[in-house]
């Protein structure tokens, strides 16, 4: 009997689930395969005792519409950055990989399909060159991969946005009030570009273009007749402004590299404050929120057609490839083209066009 092993990766979002669901319904239909699950990405593999579980049609019963991840996801330790605290209070990070490739080997798994973002995919891409077969699927609800036309989890966050846009239009509208909606986004800003869009916003601030504070109190003050209107702003967490920074700070959870985005939003309502506009301003920071619930249709075909696709490319002992959407099929690509450059808003994009045409203001 051979087996594979699934990983979820990196920061969770909705679709995991059915990624997980088709790749044991594929592997199913083969009699000489076994699909196992690892908890909290490869961290399971490096516990004691190991965390790790069959996944058959039985354990996959009903999770297409689940959020999450059944396995649990992880973004901090890792195979090649284990951390591990000394008595004196320091913490070391150790490469674990070899190890962990020798577990792996007893533990008899011939192909593991790591399904992740940026990070899980250079992970990936490290395994592989060290011999072990390893199929990649892509996961962010930044939809920042180049490699891919769309990653499952972006449309579900795009959609809760704009939901929450369309509450906020009506109390915004009944109060008179400036509304800003931190969305998140750390250096592409497409889950803001297509919720202001889809949730009729006046104002998108994003990463790829940095704002002047007087082009947006500009369009504030456009919306007011007689201190009458309102105004719908939508900035991604990694934006800023000419002037300043990205508002981020170093994460103080051992085993985490990545330095915390946040913030931006209150800092564009004092610098608002500060430039005299002299509207009610309030913000709304929706966070995890854009991570969490059931998927849309869209994204549980796009997670299924990615699972599907990803067993397949373990049968065919494609390894060291990524599974892709380039409409209209499902392709691979090698780890070097999925990890080689981000997938980034370009401010003469058609899609930033269309949203100039509707009188959204960026602020650049």
């Amino acid at each position: 009997m051979k087996r594979v092993m699934v990983v979820t990766g990196g920061g969770d979002c909705p679709g995991l689930n059915a990624v997980i669901r088709a790749i044991v319904k594929r592997a199913s239909q083969e009699k000489d395969w076994e699909v196992i699950g690892c908890i909290d990405s490869f961290n399971g593999v490096l516990k004691e005792p190991t965390e790790i579980e069959i996944l058959d049609n039985k354990s996959v019963k009903g999770i297409l519409v689940k959020g999450g991840t059944i396995l649990g996801t992880t973004n901090k330790g890792g195979p090649f950055s284990w951390p591990i605290k000394h008595s004196d209070g320091t913490i070391e990070e150790v490469d674990r990989s070899d190890e962990m490739i020798r577990k792996l080997k007893i533990l008899g798994v011939d192909a593991v399909i790591n399904i992740g973002g940026d990070g899980s995919q250079r992970i990936s891409k490290a395994l592989f060159e060290k011999g072990l077969n390893v199929i990649g699927v892509p996961k962010t609800i930044d939809n920042d991969l180049s490699a891919t036309d769309f990653t499952f989890g972006f449309q579900t966050a795009v959609q809760t946005v704009t939901e929450a846009i369309d509450k906020l239009v009506t109390t915004a509208s009944s109060h008179n009030r400036v509304f800003i909606m931190e969305v998140m986004g750390r250096d592409a800003g497409w889950i803001a570009l297509y919720g202001a869009v889809a949730g009729g916003a006046d104002v998108c601030i994003i990463p790829e273009m940095p704002y002047r504070i007087e082009k947006i109190k500009e369009k504030i003050d456009s919306r007011y007749e007689k201190g009458r209107g309102f105004c719908i702003i939508v900035i991604a967490e990694g934006a800023y402004s000419i002037e300043r920074k990205k508002q981020k700070e170093s994460s103080s959870e051992i085993g985490k590299n990545n330095a915390k985005l946040g913030g931006i939003g209150n800092v564009l309502m004092q610098e608002l404050i500060e430039a005299g506009v002299q509207h009610d301003i309030r913000l709304t920071v929706l966070g995890h929120v854009q991570r969490g619930g059931t998927p849309i249709a869209y994204d549980r075909v796009l997670a299924s057609e990615f699972g599907v696709k990803a067993f397949e490319l373990v049968l065919e002992e494609r390894y060291g490839e990524m599974v892709a959407y380039r409409h209209p099929e499902i392709i691979s690509v090698s780890f070097d083209k999925a990890i080689s450059k981000p997938h980034l808003v370009e401010p003469k994009s058609r899609l930033v066009q269309t949203a100039k045409g509707l009188g959204i203001e960026f602020g650049n």
